[in-house]
């Protein structure tokens, strides 16, 4: 019996020593009070129950309330329609860590991260209600799900990273970016003096042209609702011109009437027909649009 005591103990103080071996990351305490961080809490804070508002869900702290798994998973679900096969409530640490593994697995590959290096969360973390792992993993979902909601920009914390080895302690101190600052953006879309401003779009980089893109779709599907329309391309179904007349009347409430363009072009003349239409119309509401050649729009 002494025996059986004294191997259990033995294995646990073996755990506890390897469990001790790793790397943690500490967001220094001066940070937390830092203005910009505590409104990017609140921030994903009210965009977290916006979202779930329609299932009753309340958070009120980001690292008290998530690392059970429900809140995420229920964000998963309404953001992206996914339903895992998996208990809504986790009572007991095994199962919420199970839980846990099943959504940020699923979460992982919805956010488009298949390369490991590029997580800074994962399911230890979050359980352990690590403020900074938790703050990247919603940051990156509003990114990618819902990136017309305005962020803080310039958020950075500084962070102690802590490595514990059986050849000691080493520390270091590094800034950690969470939100970009606005200040790139718009000094790229400054309005320069006789630069076209679809020029120095082209400019930024591939994964912030992508975040334009994605808030202009989802503006475009909010005025088209009404319509019953849903655009998932900006590149192709824009093309004939139809979607872009029907959007400029949403936008402008007015009806134009069906004789006055082709509902379904069948070739390039009809099509470069609507686009051209399409550009009056803008021209005549006070739009600068003098640089857009509607052939330029028709493919």
């Amino acid at each position: 019996m002494e025996s059986d005591i004294f191997e259990k103990h033995k294995n646990e103080d073996t755990l506890d020593r390897q469990s001790f071996l790793e790397r943690r990351k500490l967001i220094q305490p001066k940070c937390l009070e830092d203005p910009k961080l505590a409104k990017l809490k609140e921030t994903l804070v009210d965009w977290i129950n916006s979202t779930l508002n329609p299932e009753h869900i309340v958070v009120q702290s980001l690292e008290e309330d998530l690392y059970d798994g429900l809140v995420l998973h229920h964000l998963l679900t309404r953001l992206a329609g996914v339903h895992l096969p998996c208990e809504d409530i986790a009572l007991s640490s095994p199962a919420q860590i199970c839980k846990l593994e099943m959504v940020l697995e699923e979460l992982d590959r919805r956010l488009g991260l298949q390369d490991s290096s590029q997580i800074k969360w994962n399911t230890k973390l979050i359980h352990k209600k690590d403020l900074l792992a938790t703050l990247h993993l919603l940051v990156a979902m509003v990114r990618c799900f819902q990136p017309e909601v305005d962020l803080p920009s310039n958020v950075k914390v500084e962070v102690v990273e802590v490595e514990v080895s059986s050849s000691g302690i080493k520390t270091d101190v590094h800034t950690e970016v969470l939100t970009e600052g606005s200040d790139t953006c718009s000094d790229a879309l400054g309005n320069a003096e006789g630069e076209d401003p679809i020029d120095q779009l082209l400019r930024l980089e591939a994964h912030k042209v992508n975040t334009l893109k994605k808030v202009i779709l989802n503006f475009v599907n909010q005025s088209m609702s009404s319509l019953g329309l849903q655009v998932a391309d900006l590149d192709t179904q824009f093309a004939d011109g139809v979607i872009l007349l029907l959007l400029i009347g949403q936008l402008e409430h007015f009806f134009i009437p069906l004789y006055e363009f082709n509902l379904t072009p069948v070739n390039h003349a009809e099509m470069l027909q609507n686009v051209t239409l399409a550009l009056n119309l803008l021209t005549d509401s006070g739009l600068q649009v003098s640089s857009v050649e509607p052939q330029a729009r028709c493919w």
